[in-house]
C-alpha cells in the first residue's frame, strides 16, 4: 500500500507501534514520514496529529488482530482487544486527521470477509470486521456533509506470513500439514486463490479516484469469491 501511494505522488505517514518496523519501511521508502504510536490507545490521537502538517487525502487503517479460535473457545479479552484495535483504532485515526480532512478525503478501513461470512474458527476477526462495516457507514453519514467518504475493503485470507502462521497453528491442533490447511483455505475461494497484498493496495489506490465518491459507506469485497451470501 505504501509503495502504491508513494508512486501516486502522495506523502505517506506510516503509523505503527514498532520503531524498528517503521525504520525498515523508511529505509526502503525514504520519502515517507513515520509515527510511533499504539492505535489501540487514545494517546495515539495526539501522537498522530502532531506529525500531520498538510491536508490529509486519505487515512488507511489496516491492523491485524489476535487469532482467537472459534466463538466457544476464544478468550473474551482477545475478542475485546480485536474490536478496540479495529473499531477504536479507526476512530482514533479519523479523529487525529479530522482537522486536516478536506473535501474528497477518504477514510479507508481494511476489514475482512469473515465480518460478513462468519466461520467456526475466526471469531475475533469476524466480530471486529462486522463492527467495522457498521462504523464505516456511520462515519459516511457523519462526514458526508463535508464531502468526506468512508470505505471498507474486505479481503479474503491474504497470502502473507501471518496467514502461514495461522495455518501452522491450525495444522498443529489438527495433526495435519500446513499445506493441507492452506489447500483447504484455497478451496473456499471460487477461483482457488488467496487475495494478495498487491490486490489490496490496488483497491486502496482505486478508492482515491473521484468516481469512488458514490461508494461511501460501502464494503468492497476483495475475497477471491469466498462470500456465499447476498448482498
Amino acid at each position: 500500500m505504501v509503495d502504491r501511494l508513494v508512486e501516486a505522488g502522495l506523502k505517506v505517514v506510516a503509523v505503527a507501534r514498532s520503531a524498528e518496523s517503521l525504520a525498515e519501511l523508511q529505509a526502503r521508502q525514504p520519502s515517507i514520514g513515520v509515527c510511533v504510536a499504539d492505535i489501540s490507545d487514545d494517546s495515539s490521537i495526539a501522537a498522530i496529529k502532531e506529525v500531520l502538517d498538510r491536508p490529509v487525502r486519505a487515512v488507511v487503517h489496516g491492523p491485524g488482530v489476535g487469532v482467537a479460535g472459534g466463538i466457544l473457545v476464544a478468550p473474551t479479552a482477545t475478542m475485546v482487544d480485536a474490536v478496540n484495535i479495529k473499531v477504536g483504532g479507526l476512530l482514533r485515526l479519523s479523529r487525529a486527521a479530522d482537522e486536516r480532512f478536506v473535501k474528497g478525503s477518504r477514510i479507508i478501513a481494511i476489514g475482512g470477509h469473515y465480518g460478513l461470512e462468519p466461520t467456526a474458527y475466526a471469531a475475533s476477526a469476524g466480530v471486529a470486521n462486522a463492527a467495522l462495516v457498521n462504523v464505516s457507514r456511520q462515519l459516511s453519514l457523519a462526514y458526508g456533509p463535508r464531502g468526506i467518504t468512508a470505505h471498507v475493503i474486505a479481503p479474503g485470507p491474504a497470502d502473507t506470513e501471518r496467514l502461514r502462521n495461522v495455518a501452522r497453528a491450525r495444522a498443529e491442533q489438527r495433526g495435519c500439514s500446513v499445506d493441507d490447511v492452506l489447500d483447504e483455505l484455497k478451496e473456499e475461494s471460487s477461483i482457488g486463490a488467496f487475495t494478495t497484498p498487491e490486490q489490496v493496495a490496488w483497491a486502496v489506490s482505486m478508492l482515491l479516484d473521484p468516481c469512488a465518491d458514490a461508494m461511501t459507506g460501502s464494503t468492497l469485497m476483495l475475497d477471491s469469491g469466498r462470500r456465499k451470501g447476498l448482498p
